[in-house]
């Protein structure tokens, strides 16, 4: 296969994929961010109207687990691996205007991620009831051979994302990010699509059968609209198989390596699937729920910034003196972790504090009740202890990937997986019932325990950069102390006015009954508008104290604010 494209110099006219070279990566996050965006909302719509059809129901969870079973291949092969390989590589040749050597390269990474793919898929789809049994022992009978039968579906598809994937790492090198971002939308609207096109006339199982064949044709599109900008970056396209090139040969080094921590890092994941599944159909249904919703900060902020971040990291390695680029880090990594703090920060707390009115909004319709989204908070409680550093994480990790050192995120990576799958089997499954919890409440410990020690990973990460580079690293002492002053005071008034919802407008009824008394979200009131009446509040005022603590982010915020109201 060879396609010859005419390499296209940047469009006169505004072009929402190509954005202007910049060293700096502000707006670069910024296009990350507005990709993300747009794809997570989707993800919350197909994951409404998903709800809306199913529910917790059986098949529902039975569905969920098939999704993540064959996802080991796009996390072994996919955007996080190519971020801490080829990514590092491709921008860096780049940056020394190498063009023709960096196509080359793109082309041998394409031929030989497609045959590894392929093979994959292949011998997935021939052992997978082994795949249903180990990361899904929850599913038996009729759920065990429903999740066989869905698993050889999707997984085709998942070797698409793959693919797109490798898309991914060629428009952001080239400071391309909203399309790549924004890719994922396709995916999410097919899915809709087909959810309420046959909704109503669908049986579940036959539901989610064709929600299956919807996954491969979405991941097929999502990376079809990638493939044409792609083209026009490179110019000359032999995809191969030679690893002749020096190049590619650091490339599959540093792969294997990272192959490894992705590998790691999907033990783990597959450990929360495995103890949910044995909790309860519903915990499994609701980890993924929650996943979904505590994911959005993640991606909006700590992978939006990573990801901008590590193609200017790895231009700035590049041909300068040792000390010259440790203070280009340095400069990156600090900026970086403030903005990622200022938001994840919040996050966290509103998760804590009125993650039932969030859980909610998003999620409670047709079979989706109002003790299921009770339910979804108490796991995004346990999500908000690790929030900030899963973020933060990201960055560091970015950092040593840029350094070309994928071995030291390797390390802790397998450090903080074996603490997790461990103490989370352990807490998840016993816990409980040691403590005179009731046994489904096992799901807030999955989470809980993985908050937690992505505290552990972050802080030795930070701490081995700061002795890679010098000087300090991370977030500035003091700062997450006042961010959560700031987000408590902020939740505490939200949680007020929550309560103040349900005392003027009465308990829910049905609520009491199942969760000992607790109010979830007043009945009179629509879940998005109570939603909305909560929520604002929290934002005010977290935002009206980070501005008066003198925070540049607040500031700029309001500045904004300002100037829209003037309008």
């Amino acid at each position: 296969m060879t396609a010859s494209v005419p390499r296209q110099s940047p469009p006169s006219e505004p072009d929402p994929t190509a954005q202007k070279a910049e060293p700096g990566s502000g707006r670069g996050a910024l296009f990350v961010a507005a990709g993300i965006l747009a794809s997570r909302l989707m993800g919350l719509v197909r994951e409404r109207v998903f709800a809306h059809y199913l529910g917790n129901a059986e098949a529902a969870a039975v569905f969920k687990a098939a999704l993540r079973i064959p996802n080991f291949l796009q996390n072994l092969f996919g955007e996080g691996v190519l971020s801490g390989s080829f990514i590092p590589v491709y921008a860096q040749l780049l940056g020394e205007k190498k063009q023709e050597e960096a196509d080359r390269l793109a082309g041998a990474i394409f031929g030989l991620l497609a045959v590894a793919t392929s093979v994959v898929v292949a011998a997935g789809m021939l052992v997978t009831p082994l795949f249903v049994d180990l990361i899904a022992p929850g599913l038996e009978g009729g759920s065990r051979e429903l999740a066989i039968q869905l698993v050889r579906i999707v997984f085709p598809g998942t070797g698409l994302l793959v693919l797109s994937a490798w898309c991914l790492g060629i428009l952001n090198s080239h400071r391309r990010f909203f399309l790549s971002y924004l890719a994922p939308v396709v995916w999410n609207a097919v899915l809709i699509a087909t959810l309420l096109i046959m909704g109503r006339s669908s049986t579940e199982r036959r539901l989610v059968e064709l929600l299956s064949y919807a996954v491969v044709l979405g991941s097929f599109l999502q990376f079809a609209v990638q493939v044409p900008p792609v083209l026009r970056l490179l110019g000359q396209f032999r995809p191969s198989l030679s690893v002749a090139s020096v190049h590619v040969r650091r490339v599959l080094r540093s792969f294997t390596t990272v192959v490894v921590g992705r590998g790691v890092v999907q033990i783990s994941a597959y450990v929360d699937t495995a103890v949910a599944s044995l909790l309860s159909e519903r915990a499994l249904s609701s980890l993924f729920y929650a996943q979904t919703i505590y994911l959005i900060p993640v991606s909006l902020f700590g992978m939006a910034v990573s990801a901008a971040e590590l193609p200017e990291m790895s231009r700035a390695t590049g041909g300068a003196a040792p000390e010259e680029v440790n203070r280009k880090l340095r400069e990156r990594i600090d900026s970086s972790a403030r903005r990622v703090a200022f938001f994840v920060v919040p996050s966290a707390a509103a998760f804590l504090f009125i993650g039932d009115v969030v859980g909610s909004a998003l999620l409670q319709t047709g079979r989706f009740t109002p003790a299921d989204s009770r339910y979804v908070w108490y796991l995004l409680m346990g999500a908000a202890v690790g929030l900030v550093s899963s973020a933060v994480g990201r960055l560091y990790s970015s950092a040593f990937y840029a350094l070309k050192d994928p071995g030291t995120p390797l390390r802790f990576a397998v450090l903080r997986v074996a603490l997790t799958a461990g103490l989370t089997w352990a807490t998840g499954l016993y816990l409980p019932e040691w403590i005179g919890l009731p046994r489904h409440l096992g799901g807030f410990f999955i989470t809980g325990v993985t908050g937690a020690l992505a505290w552990l990973e972050a802080a030795l990460l930070r701490r081995s950069l700061a002795r890679r580079i010098g000087g300090y690293v991370g977030t500035p002492p003091g700062l997450l102390t006042k961010l959560w002053a700031c987000a408590g005071a902020a939740g505490l008034v939200a949680l007020g006015v929550k309560l103040l919802l349900a005392r003027l407008l009465g308990p829910m009824a049905g609520v009491a009954q199942e969760w000992g008394g607790s109010v979830l979200v007043p009945p009179a009131m629509h879940p998005v508008l109570c939603c909305i009446a909560v929520v604002l509040p929290f934002g005010i005022v977290y935002f009206a104290l980070a501005a008066a603590l003198g925070m540049p982010q607040a500031q700029a915020v309001f500045r904004r604010a300002s100037r829209l109201l003037g309008r």
